[in-house]
């Protein structure tokens, strides 16, 4: 009829009104099965072009972001004075009993700090608490040479030793929880060379886990000849004393064993395989996969951060709305860096988490919608997860 709007009239309509609606928006996150936080509208995000199917392994890929500030850099300037004997006395020791250890035949340097254990998920952990620039000398000299390990005890991360690392399968950068207590970070792994000793904390930390006030001693001196009876009289029957240097009290075989070299690993997981493997531990329950899978789609593992069209950023193209409220500090640098995979790849994973991505099936899948809006990009996503298993298994 000569009254009705033209087909093409109809269609520049419609294009208008979706021009509109596209350009409004507010993010709506889920938790559970209430609609319980809004932000700004974070729209669907095209998918990027498939990558090439030869592309590198996760762990040939390694993530890039500006240097870590750390403690004191421009040279440590610090000598080792490893201890020699390593004691836990079972109340603090007095100030007396501290005097007369130092003046023990061959003892050069004492220092007394606290000590005590937590668990994680149930495993034992026996650590110190220590102030960095007080205990820097105690340790090997590959590790007192290194400025970020110091850091990370400043900040108040973990530094583990490194057979105990190996020996409970823990990963660098993880964040593990302490039974009824704080969020861990591991920043460091290090050959401490304190036989028992699982790690370092500082001493602000300890205090605040409850750790036991100045009940661990080292003894420094001329190896193998600081009086282990000696030790154990000051400090009464019940200490603990450990002999560090056992190896030199020994009958010296003809051929001496080769030392193995001292590596310290700091800051950043290695490689993007690393590093999702680290921030999925922030989910209990999360597979590293998952991030792995998000990290594929979004920027082929940050080589492609953005921005995109619909004004996404980073490794893991967070809109800046949904990123000022989960972003992280993942490598514990001071900042929360959108556009470093440190901090991008655990912010996703804890974003992940908010909508209970750790409780799998069905919340698994939500959570991922929530990052994008599509369900065909959940069905890439798990796709991709799955494959990712399969080839790392």
């Amino acid at each position: 009829m000569s009254g009705l709007p033209s087909f093409r009239a109809v269609m520049l309509m419609v294009i208008a009104v979706l021009a509109v609606t596209a350009g409004a928006g507010g993010l709506v996150l889920i938790l559970g099965d209430d609609v319980v936080k809004t932000t700004a509208q974070e729209p669907v995000r095209r998918q990027p072009r498939s990558q090439p199917s030869a592309a590198p392994r996760l762990d040939q890929i390694v993530p890039t972001a500006e240097p870590v500030q750390d403690f004191g850099q421009g040279g440590p300037g610090v000598t080792s004075t490893p201890p020699r004997i390593l004691a836990v006395a079972p109340g603090a020791v007095p100030k007396q009993a501290r005097f007369r250890l130092g003046e023990l035949k061959h003892v050069q340097k004492v220092i007394v700090v606290d000590a005590g254990a937590v668990k994680v998920s149930g495993t034992g952990l026996n650590l110190l608490a220590v102030n960095p620039a007080d205990f820097r000398s105690w340790t090997p000299q590959p590790v007192a040479d290194q400025p970020a390990v110091w850091s990370a005890l400043a900040r108040g991360e973990l530094v583990a030793d490194t057979a105990s690392m190996r020996r409970l399968g823990m990963i660098l950068g993880a964040v593990y929880q302490v039974d009824g207590g704080p969020r861990l970070r591991v920043a460091a792994s290090a050959p401490l060379g304190l036989k028992g000793v699982d790690g370092l904390v500082s001493a602000d930390l300890g205090r605040s886990l409850g750790f036991a006030p100045g009940v661990a001693v080292l003894l420094h001196g001329k190896p193998g000849k600081i009086s282990e009876a000696g030790v154990r009289k000051l400090l009464g029957k019940n200490a603990q004393v450990v002999m560090l240097d056992a190896a030199e009290r020994a009958v010296k075989r003809q051929e001496p064993e080769q030392q193995q070299p001292q590596q310290v690993n700091v800051g950043r997981p290695g490689s993007y395989l690393e590093l999702y493997k680290a921030a999925a531990t922030r989910c209990p329950g999360l597979s590293w996969t998952v991030l792995a899978a998000i990290g594929q789609v979004e920027s082929s593992h940050g080589r492609n951060n953005g921005p995109s069209s619909a004004g996404a950023l980073g490794p893991m193209q967070f809109m800046p709305a949904t990123w000022k409220h989960y972003g992280v500090d993942g490598d514990g640098d001071g900042k929360k860096d959108i556009w470093s995979p440190y901090d991008a790849v655990p912010g996703a994973a804890n974003y992940l988490c908010a909508n209970k991505a750790g409780q799998g099936g069905e919340r698994l899948r939500k959570a991922i919608w929530f990052y994008n809006h599509s369900w065909d990009y959940v069905n890439k996503v798990m796709g991709i997860a799955d494959a990712y298993a399969k080839t790392y298994a």
